[in-house]
């Protein structure tokens, strides 16, 4: 058995993203007309133990669902893809993602991995494991933003570049075919992309997965106007805010806002913004689109991708698309 490679953990967020990240999306996004918020801003410390309870509430069915998939079709995903380097975007503790990295070194044909998360001590901890886990498998981490750092991952390799979670739901029809495009453009010609997204299905299934009778989601959700009141010094009376989601059937996305019970002004000091909402006025925190299968062979196409296998159950699907020459 070879030994234990050290880890490689490249750094290439500026360091003062984060706060200057906040300021501009507080700018663009509360300070105009409709109110938004970008779900990045959900993922501090306590939002990601909110998040991770949420996986396991009963009503949240896609974690499991696409856990299930992997670990049915993982060999099929080592053989199709024939790849030697598994990248995952969003990686996080890559907790699913070690079902396919088990299939792979089963197959012996696994030489690298390259996580990659904006959280530099989640992924240098995640890194050290998977070392240990995987000896002699090099892991290679990058710190950065997979929105805006795809040129940084490692060169050469065949590759199958893992995005899972239905995280690919989160980013509206403009920014689905910007990133699509812009990770094509990153790949070689016969590299991979394994896209894990949630399905179109009953509306009511979809509500209750977003709307759980503990309270978790809205919690998570309302967790984004926390983070803005320490980071910048605003005002947000938090408790006067109502977490509403429902199911926009025309766009097909669940669309998750919080909702003012009274008129209020807010002032964030770290942003130089000040404004007045009035009561029932709302901001958009998190879109999460549902996709069909037509619709996505459609999209990663137009990307430059061809569709190889797509596997599915009656909630989630996991897509390998292949990088066209």
């Amino acid at each position: 058995m070879s030994g234990v490679l050290k880890p490689v953990v490249s750094v290439v967020l500026d360091p003062g993203w984060a706060a200057s990240s906040l300021v501009n999306d507080v700018r663009r996004g509360l300070a105009t007309h409709p109110r938004t918020l970008p779900p990045r801003w959900l993922y501090d410390d306590r939002g990601s133990e909110l998040f991770d309870q949420i996986t396991r509430l009963p009503e949240y069915y896609p974690t499991e669902a696409e856990r299930a998939l992997l670990v049915a079709h993982a060999d099929e995903i080592v053989q199709l893809s024939g790849a030697d380097t598994v990248v995952e975007l969003g990686s996080g503790t890559s907790d699913k993602t070690r079902t396919l990295l088990d299939a792979f070194t089963a197959r012996g044909s696994l030489i690298r991995f390259v996580p990659v998360d904006v959280s530099e001590g989640t992924l240098r901890t995640a890194a050290a494991e998977l070392a240990q886990r995987y000896p002699g498998l090099q892991v290679e981490a990058v710190v950065g933003d997979f929105t805006l750092h795809l040129g940084h991952l490692p060169a050469g390799g065949r590759k199958v570049v893992a995005f899972l979670g239905g995280t690919i739901g989160n980013l509206y029809v403009e920014e689905r075919a910007a990133f699509l495009g812009a990770l094509a453009d990153s790949l070689q010609a016969g590299d991979c992309l394994l896209l894990g997204t949630d399905l179109v299905k009953a509306s009511d299934r979809l509500i209750a997965a977003y709307n759980d009778s503990q309270g978790v989601t809205a919690e998570f959700v309302t967790n984004c106007l926390h983070v803005v009141n320490r980071e910048l010094g605003a005002d947000f009376d938090v408790d006067a805010f109502s977490y509403v989601p429902f199911w926009d059937p025309h766009m097909e996305r669940m669309d998750l806002r919080l909702r003012a019970e009274m008129p209020h002004r807010v002032t964030i000091p770290g942003a130089d913004v000040t404004f007045d909402l009035a009561s029932g006025e709302e901001i958009r925190v998190e879109i999460s689109t549902k996709f069909r299968p037509d619709q996505l062979r459609n999209e990663l196409h137009a990307a430059g991708f061809v569709v190889e296998q797509l596997w599915s159950d009656a909630d989630f699907a996991l897509t390998l698309a292949r990088r066209a020459g």
